[in-house]
Formats: C-alpha cells, sequence, structure tokens
C-alpha cells in the first residue's frame, strides 16, 4: 500500500519507477531573459493541474513543468504553433521542448519578476576550500563537501526528463521500450555536471510472453532473425542514433561507438545540458546501481566518505575523467565500500549478507550469474559502529596506505582480502561477473601513486594542529587534502616516499609537479 511505502524507505525499483513516470508528465521550455514567472505558470495551468516547477540556466533560462496529469502535455500540444522560419526549414518532431516568447517585450518588461534559478553545477574546488576552512569538525567538512556536490532533486528530474525524451525516439519503432538511466545518476553517488548513462529496455516486452500459454495453440511475433545479439544491439543504436542527429531538437555531437564492449551512442543534449551514453539494457549495471544505492541509503557516513575520497582523489589527478590507467570513480567507490565492510563492527554488509536476506522476488540470475541480493531496506539490521567521519578518513588513507596490493584483492561478496587469482596491480572482485576486475585498466604507477597519495593524507591528518591553523587562516581537515601536495612543500614529502619502486619516481614527478626532483631522488635513494 502507499501508506506503508511512505513510512519506510522506498526499494530502487519503486523511486525508479515514479521517477519514470513523473518524466512523462513534464515538459521543458525555454524563456525569454525578460520573464513574468506568475503569467507563465498562468497560461500553462489553462492545460492542467501543475505538480511542480522549477527555472534553471543552460544558455538562457529554462523551466521544466511537471503536470499532473500526462494528457495535459496533448493539450499544451494542440495549442503550440510550428516555427515560421524562412531561412530554414525545420524536421516537424513535435517533441516536449517548447520556446516561450513575449510577443510585445516592450510593455510586459516592465512586469518582470527575477526567477530562482535552481543550480546545475558544482562549485569550484576553490571555493569549496574556503566554505571548510569555515566548519567546525573534520566531519562537517565532509558533510559540506557532500551537499554541495551531490545531485540535487531538480537536477536528478531533468536527468529523468533527458530519458524520458529520447524514450519518444525509441518509441517511434519500439512502443513497448523503455530508456532508463543507470550508474552515478541513480546510485546516489553521482555528483552534479556527471554524465548521464542511459539504457534502452526492452525487458517489458518480454514480460507480456507468458500471456498466451494457456489453450491449445501458440502465437508468436514474425520477428527479424539475426546471427547475435550484439548485431541487434549494434543495429537498434545505430537507427535511433541517426534519429536522435536528424531529427532530436538540440541533439548534437553524436557518436556511435559500436565497436566497444559495449555498444554505445554518445552525444550531447543541449536543451538539458547533459552529456548522454546510451547503450541496450544492461541488467548487471542494474544490479549495480541498486547495491550502490542501497549501500547509500544504510548510512549517512557511507556517501559523505565516498564523495570525500573521490573529490580528493580528482585533486591529485588520481581520477580522470578520460578513461585510460587510472582509477576509476566506480573502483575507487567499491574500494570505500570494501573499507566500510571491514570495520568492526562492520558499517555496511557484505555482498553473501545482503544475498541471504533476499525473498524470491529478489531471485535474480543474469547471463549464469546469481545477481540475488535483499531490495527491502528495512530488512537490513542498522549497525552499531558509532565511528566519527573524522575517524574514518583517516583509517581509510592509513588501510589503503599500507594495503599489500601485490598479494591481496578486494572481495566485497565476502568483505574480505583474498588470494589475487591473476596478477593486475590492483584487483578488485566485480560482485556479480565474478570472474571480471573491475580495475584491470590500473596500472603499477597509477597504484603506486594513490598508495603514495594515501600515505601523505593519512600523515597530514595525524600531524596537523587544527586550532593553531584555525587561527593562522590557513587550510586545515579535508581542506588541507585538497591542494596538490607538490605545491605548499616539496620537502615535507621526503620520509614518506621510502620504499616506492624507481621506475615510477618519474611518473610521480610528474603528477607532483615538483621542481626539486633531486631531493625525492635521493630520498628514494637513501
Amino acid at each position: 500500500t502507499d501508506a506503508e511505502v511512505n513510512t519506510r524507505k522506498k526499494t530502487f525499483t519503486e523511486v525508479q519507477t515514479e521517477r519514470l513516470e513523473q518524466a512523462e508528465r513534464t515538459v521543458l521550455i525555454k524563456c525569454p531573459p525578460k520573464l513574468n514567472e506568475k503569467k507563465l505558470l498562468q497560461y500553462l495551468s489553462s492545460h492542467g493541474n501543475i505538480n511542480s516547477h522549477f527555472f534553471f540556466e543552460n544558455r538562457g533560462i529554462h523551466a521544466l513543468i511537471e503536470f499532473s496529469e500526462k494528457n495535459s502535455i496533448a493539450s499544451l500540444q494542440d495549442a503550440i504553433e510550428i516555427p515560421s522560419a524562412a531561412e530554414y526549414h525545420v524536421v516537424p518532431f513535435k517533441s516536449r521542448l517548447f520556446t516561450f516568447t513575449l510577443k510585445n517585450p516592450v510593455n510586459q518588461a516592465a512586469e518582470e519578476t527575477p526567477v530562482h534559478l535552481s543550480p546545475q553545477s558544482h562549485i569550484p574546488v576553490k571555493e569549496l576550500i574556503q566554505k571548510l576552512c569555515h566548519a567546525d569538525s573534520l566531519s562537517s567538512q565532509m558533510y559540506i563537501l557532500l551537499n554541495e556536490y551531490q545531485l540535487t532533486e531538480e537536477n536528478i528530474k531533468l536527468r529523468f526528463l533527458a530519458c524520458s525524451l529520447v524514450q519518444d525516439f525509441a518509441h517511434a519503432y519500439f512502443p513497448d521500450s523503455t530508456v532508463k538511466p543507470f550508474g552515478s545518476s541513480v546510485n546516489t553517488f553521482g555528483k552534479l555536471g556527471c554524465d548521464v548513462d542511459m539504457f534502452l529496455d526492452f525487458r517489458d516486452t518480454q514480460k507480456h510472453a507468458t500471456k498466451m500459454k494457456k489453450g491449445p495453440f501458440e502465437m508468436e511475433y514474425q520477428m527479424k532473425r539475426l546471427p547475435s545479439e550484439r548485431l541487434a544491439t549494434q543495429k537498434i543504436l545505430s537507427v535511433i542514433g541517426d534519429c536522435l542527429d536528424n531529427f532530436g531538437p538540440g541533439c548534437v555531437n553524436i557518436q556511435k561507438i559500436l565497436n566497444a564492449r559495449c555498444p554505445l551512442v554518445k552525444f550531447s543534449h543541449q536543451p538539458t545540458g547533459f552529456q548522454c551514453d546510451l547503450s541496450v539494457s544492461n541488467s548487471i549495471a542494474t544490479k549495480s546501481s541498486e547495491l550502490l544505492y542501497i549501500y547509500g541509503c544504510l548510512d549517512s557516513r557511507v556517501r559523505a566518505l565516498v564523495f570525500s575520497v573521490r573529490c580528493w582523489a580528482r585533486v591529485h589527478g588520481l581520477t580522470n575523467s578520460v578513461p585510460g590507467t587510472w582509477i576509476t570513480n566506480f573502483s575507487l567507490t567499491m574500494m570505500v565500500m570494501f573499507f566500510l565492510q571491514k570495520r568492526s563492527p562492520p558499517i555496511i554488509p557484505t555482498l553473501d549478507q545482503l544475498k541471504e536476506l533476499a525473498d524470491v522476488k529478489d531471485k535474480h540470475i543474469i547471463g549464469g550469474y546469481d545477481c540475488s541480493f535483499v531490495s527491502d531496506l528495512s530488512k537490513i539490521k542498522p549497525t552499531k559502529n558509532t565511528e566519527t567521519l573524522d575517524v574514518l578518513l583517516g583509517d581509510f588513507f592509513e588501510y589503503f596506505g599500507n594495503f599489500d596490493f601485490r598479494k591481496n584483492s578486494l572481495n566485497l561478496r565476502k568483505g574480505k582480502e583474498v588470494n589475487k587469482p591473476e596478477s593486475s596491480p590492483l584487483y578488485i572482485w566485480n560482485p556479480f561477473e565474478q570472474d571480471l576486475n573491475i580495475s584491470k585498466n590500473v596500472n603499477q604507477p597509477q597504484l603506486e601513486k594513490f598508495v603514495a597519495m594515501a600515505r601523505e593524507s593519512a600523515w597530514i591528518l595525524q600531524k596537523e594542529d587544527k586550532t593553531q591553523q584555525m587561527i593562522n587562516k590557513e587550510p586545515w581537515g579535508l581542506a588541507a587534502l585538497l591542494i596538490p601536495f607538490g605545491k605548499s612543500n616539496p620537502s615535507k614529502m621526503k620520509n614518506r616516499m621510502k620504499g616506492i619502486g624507481s621506475e615510477t619516481i618519474r611518473s610521480l614527478l610528474d603528477s607532483l609537479k615538483l621542481n626539486n626532483a633531486n631531493n625525492l631522488q635521493k630520498a628514494v635513494g637513501k
């Protein structure tokens, strides 16, 4: 019942379903620079009740309007004109993107009202550092960072709308398909400005398959047959990609990357301002999103720690927005999860423990892999661990600064360090596809750079005199960790660099931008 759902935390699937449905009742309107909010809403309300709305800036002001009823959109579309422009011709695809203009702006400009704009990006690190210096503890610094960086309610609505607008195109060919976001847009770990990963899902079409089974005969669709699922995926994405390219208002820079391990179409969606990646349904990726959603909902420290560690990694060049031999945000997030499973008592349960709590409806076998785990958050016992984030952040750096990466791998199913099955420098078991290493891309120099930075950070947190630094107005706590280390005092690095292989010195030097190379060379040579 709805009342019951409201008192407990919603499951991942309930949240997704609700947001997808909301998005179908939503339109996006480009507004004039001088705008009377009340008049716009009055006009729109003549087509039906408005549930919620907000304005944001993205090369001009836009309004996202969510109606209570889906048929309000049809009513609005009936009243809307096709643009009449002599100098170019339009593709007459009627979407849910509209432009609102004032017929005689001069008279109406006097009535303009300043609208509140919802931010769709986070503040720069420099500004963040200043904010952090005013906090009273490391924990509160970490929550400030979380609040500045995490997705807002408005931004999430915009992400689901972007998916819904792509779904309108998919429906031209596959009327019962859905386009759903996965990954950082929905797993509670996304930061403002991150890409929207979306996939085209035909699974709903398979649900109808059970209806015909009764009776002495069978009926099935005649469908085009192809030698492999991969080929079907490539053909479908290729056509949808062309569709967005040729007919999609505001869809630009379309790249088809059909030969990747997971074929995808990349494009910029200008109306919402998102960079989007569209692929075809990937149940295991959805399961990973749901697992992280559960971990993120269980304890507020989980997300605070992940956001801080990821921001720290980005500042020090340990992660990168382009693919390469760097640690990915996903790997880093899994390292934090593993660390939290290892606390005493544990802050989050292992995947095997979540599997034991699963009931019949939670059973999922995907491609031969058991992906079952509990979906109802209320069945998971809250942790008895009361450690502060101050302790956890320092211990995270300490733990991985001294982790035996040569011998051990991280297994989140068991919550244990286990012997590496093969020789990748960093081995993190894929929680579902048990024979895959999610950090296979990471090379030795990058791992050693991570270890060096973790040691340095643990050391800074242990040694610092917070009160003195606050008096001197110096960055302290998290703020001190978000300043590239080479810049403030290169000689400090000497002592902690012992025991780091000389072949990675060069890459460390590059990354630390240290001018004083001799010092470091001597320190390691000792």
